[in-house]
């Protein structure tokens, strides 16, 4: 029997109205965690999360603590259905909410470290000007070289910052390196190539500055030994002790997301469910793409989520599926498609 995956997807994920799922499924449990969030961080996450406005959800010491705390609220709901993960992975800031997941960290421990993480990014930002862009249909030994040319022809950092399938990277650096690597980049035949909306650079070599202090705030949370499996996307491999956890979490500031080699991962592992566990869609999109025969699910509307409910097997007090279909019906798998949109951290 195939094993199941919880998925978590990072900072991109973020829209208004991504916890409305939320409050509708499990109004109780949704309550509850949100109320207790903002006595930590002193900002209104739900109101945030229910009306905006977009431009303040976007910023990073908001979206961070918004995306991880409505996945672990959605992780959290999908286990009193009785919906449980035999591995769990995430992409950049999810890989805190996997964390969570499994056992490593408290979830509000885990709330104050992605707020943080945020409002350490946002410094990097603000003194030294980054971009983020996307590249589809480039190889990666290709897009390496054009690195390396725009570093050469600009003089600023341009690196790799997220292998997110076979044909999708993201590149991060310096604004005018970005630019040109772009530039180069469509030159040399790309598919498709944009900058994108994330106010700074993330995954690349202008964060190292900031290692060292988040690497503070962890030796201050007690972290544990994974109690699940967990993959790091820093390592495309299982995480095994608390000391490992700690090591991927602080090289996620200057380290690629090797998202394609963790699903890749899993998959030969023996998963052949994907779940995305959260406000995202396009961590899903990724998994089908990188494994067509998988069965592939979201859960940040109910109609998807009722889906997955039915495949599950989940069933109503009455006793049909969470969609009204016949459980285990195998609704919910989804098509490659198009392109993904980019992912980023």
């Amino acid at each position: 029997m195939s094993m199941t995956a919880f998925v978590f997807p990072g900072q991109g994920s973020q829209r208004v109205g991504m916890a409305d799922v939320l409050r509708q499924e499990c109004p109780q449990l949704y309550a509850e965690r949100f109320a207790a969030a903002e006595e930590i961080l002193r900002i209104p996450l739900a109101e945030l999360c229910r009306e905006g406005p977009a431009e303040t959800l976007r910023a990073m010491p908001v979206t961070q603590p918004a995306v991880f705390l409505t996945s672990v609220v959605t992780y959290e709901m999908l286990r009193e259905r009785g919906i449980e993960p035999d591995v769990v992975a995430g992409h950049s800031l999810g890989e805190f909410a996997a964390m969570v997941a499994a056992g490593v960290l408290e979830w509000t421990d885990g709330l104050r470290l992605v707020r943080l993480r945020g409002e350490l990014m946002e410094s990097v930002n603000r003194t030294v000007p980054g971009s983020m862009g996307a590249v589809v249909g480039v190889a990666v030994g290709e897009l390496e070289r054009l690195c390396a040319q725009a570093r050469t022809e600009t003089g600023e950092v341009v690196e790799i910052a997220n292998h997110n399938d076979h044909r999708q990277y993201v590149v991060s650096g310096h604004v005018d390196g970005v630019a040109r690597l772009l530039e180069l980049a469509a030159g040399a035949g790309a598919e498709r190539v944009l900058t994108l909306e994330v106010g700074g650079s993330a995954h690349c070599s202008l964060l190292s500055g900031i290692e060292a202090e988040f690497a503070q705030a962890l030796a201050g949370v007690t972290l544990r030994d994974p109690d699940s499996e967990v993959v790091s996307a820093v390592t495309a491999a299982p995480v095994r002790s608390a000391r490992e956890a700690a090591e991927c979490l602080r090289r996620q500031f200057t380290s690629r997301v090797l998202w394609a080699d963790t699903v890749l991962r899993l998959a030969d592992g023996g998963v052949g469910r994907f779940v995305e566990v959260g406000p995202g869609k396009a961590l899903s999109r990724l998994c089908a793409r990188l494994c067509p025969e998988a069965e592939v699910h979201r859960t940040n509307d109910a109609a998807r989520l009722g889906r997955l409910y039915a495949a599950a097997g989940v069933t109503t007090r009455d006793g049909a599926a969470a969609d009204g279909s016949a459980p285990g019906s195998g609704h919910g798998t989804a098509a490659a498609g198009p392109v993904p949109g980019p992912v980023r951290g």
